[in-house]
């Protein structure tokens, strides 16, 4: 509301470089004007004296071992039946932490959570690992986090495939074995009875069924036709409130239900080969879990939503034609409705204790998806030189791309106090959608027969036009005010300028 303030800081934005990049020189002074005695460092008993971080450089990380075997085997019983199965195995172990990289200057990092610290007297409840208290950090030092994720997955099939002279049809079915748990390496000081080691067994056991025909009308023209239904296990990340410091899972955890079907038309033609689908698939019992800063409670929450459903169904359409021997034209398209279908239950959980704040109901159904088109087409042209080169071109257009919204503003909660009529009320509601776009890009390649071999180079140019203010996709703050809905703004990605890529093979 200060006109003069505004108009200064605007100016300071736009044209001074230093004002809008951090401050390094800041950070380092302020760690090295921050004498500080940690009583019993590493839980020695000393006492040790130097500049303790105020600012620091951290890399969160994520180390895994993956071990995998899939094993098939298929039997042609006759001319038209061919049968097939198989078994895989998958183990996963993923060491999730945070490491020092840099210090900017002082002396060490003590292992403490800042926000317990400064919400709790006891000094252990602030501990991120008691068995290490006041655990001294330096460059190298694993700190704040650690933990492993590990995952067994087991999956069996059958499938029957039968080939007739109008008909071919297929069905199938798998059932699988999925177990989870979280192992802790530090013991956190709020959570000491469920950080540390392993945690709980999680078992989920999921099948899933499916068939499709295809009807030979003649021999250039077919209809194909899917279905299934499976149910899959939920995801790890997804499971825990708070797998970054404590085994806590999810209430009325369980897997999620698939119900998924298409129908195609294809045309097999000796100069053109195209494709029409209708495609519906809905997705129910899913669970999204995010963290973020609540400013209300100054400190870090989880906020879970359970029993997601969606829904995503549309057209698809995809053409190629030889217009001449030399020159081929491609075109394809696929408009879509990816949407919410249903009201879930979001919790909202401290993340320095146990303390549930709220349960409430979001109202996300007939919200878009967000994160991706649901309207694209490409259209694009080759040609092949008889001297072993070609060229080529593909204009592409983009559109009905809408933010990922943040479920807390669709809440009664989040809208309290206002009317419909209200300006701000449809700013904290409504989702906002990004602008169509279209791109060119273009490649072109040679080869060449060299004593016998082969060399071939190929350059492929994107975003030919170089516009870099393509939105490709956007996401709504989950931390935001409902007051003042501008002040943690969206955040937006934008297209790369022009990038290419050359390739050159040597083929003996």
């Amino acid at each position: 509301t200060d006109e003069y303030q505004f108009n200064r800081l605007t100016d300071l934005w736009q044209n001074n470089e230093e004002f809008r990049q951090l401050n390094w020189d800041n950070f380092y002074f302020a760690n090295s004007k921050n004498l500080y005695s940690v009583k019993d460092a590493n839980g020695t008993g000393e006492i040790l004296t130097g500049n303790r971080a105020k600012y620091v450089v951290e890399d969160r990380r994520t180390d895994f071992n993956r071990f995998m075997v899939n094993s098939s085997a298929v039997h042609n019983l006759n001319d038209n039946i061919v049968l097939s199965g198989g078994v895989n195995v998958d183990v996963y172990r993923g060491r999730q932490f945070k490491e020092m990289s840099d210090l900017l200057g002082a002396d060490f990092w003590v292992d403490v959570d800042q926000f317990a610290e400064r919400d709790f007297d006891d000094t252990n409840l602030s501990q991120n690992d008691l068995n290490n208290p006041n655990r001294i950090i330096k460059v190298g030092d694993k700190f704040g986090y650690d933990f492993t994720a590990n995952i067994n997955k087991y999956n069996a099939f059958a499938q029957s495939e039968f080939t007739y002279s109008r008909f071919d049809f297929h069905v199938a079915a798998s059932v699988s074995q999925t177990t989870f748990w979280r192992t802790g390496h530090m013991k956190n000081g709020r959570f000491p009875d469920n950080s540390y080691g392993d945690s709980k067994k999680q078992n989920f056991t999921d099948f899933g069924v499916k068939g499709g025909a295809v009807w030979k009308v003649t021999g250039r023209h077919y209809i194909d036709v899917n279905a299934g239904y499976l149910t899959r296990a939920p995801f790890f990340r997804n499971s825990y409130v708070s797998s970054r410091v404590r085994d806590n899972v999810i209430d009325g955890l369980t897997s999620e239900k698939i119900t998924t079907g298409d129908i195609s038309y294809i045309l097999r033609a000796p100069k053109v080969k195209a494709r029409l689908s209708l495609y519906y698939t809905q997705f129910e019992d899913q669970t999204w879990s995010r963290s973020f800063y609540h400013d209300v409670l100054r400190t870090f929450v989880n906020y879970t939503m359970t029993g997601v459903n969606t829904r995503n169904a549309g057209l698809e359409f995809g053409l190629e034609a030889n217009v001449t021997p030399t020159l081929s034209v491609t075109a394809a398209g696929a408009m879509g409705q990816y949407i919410y279908t249903n009201r879930p239950k979001a919790t909202i959980a401290r993340d320095n204790n146990s303390e549930i704040i709220s349960d409430r109901v979001v109202y996300l159904k007939n919200y878009r998806i967000g994160g991706t088109p649901q309207t694209a087409a490409s259209v694009g042209f080759r040609y092949n030189s008889p001297k072993y080169w070609f060229a080529g071109a593909n204009f592409n257009y983009y559109a009905d791309n809408y933010m990922d919204i943040n479920p807390d503003r669709r809440t009664v909660e989040a809208a309290d106090g206002f009317v419909q009529e209200d300006e701000a009320f449809k700013k904290l509601i409504d989702q906002p959608k990004l602008d169509p776009a279209y791109t060119i890009d273009v490649f072109v390649g040679k080869s060449w027969r060299i004593y016998g071999k082969t060399l071939a180079v190929n350059l492929g140019v994107n975003n030919i036009l170089n516009d870099k203010n393509i939105q490709i996709t956007g996401f709504e703050q989950l931390r935001y005010d409902s007051q003042e809905i501008d002040k943690f703004p969206s955040k937006y990605f934008y297209m790369y300028g022009t990038n290419f890529f050359l390739n050159v093979n040597f083929s003996f």
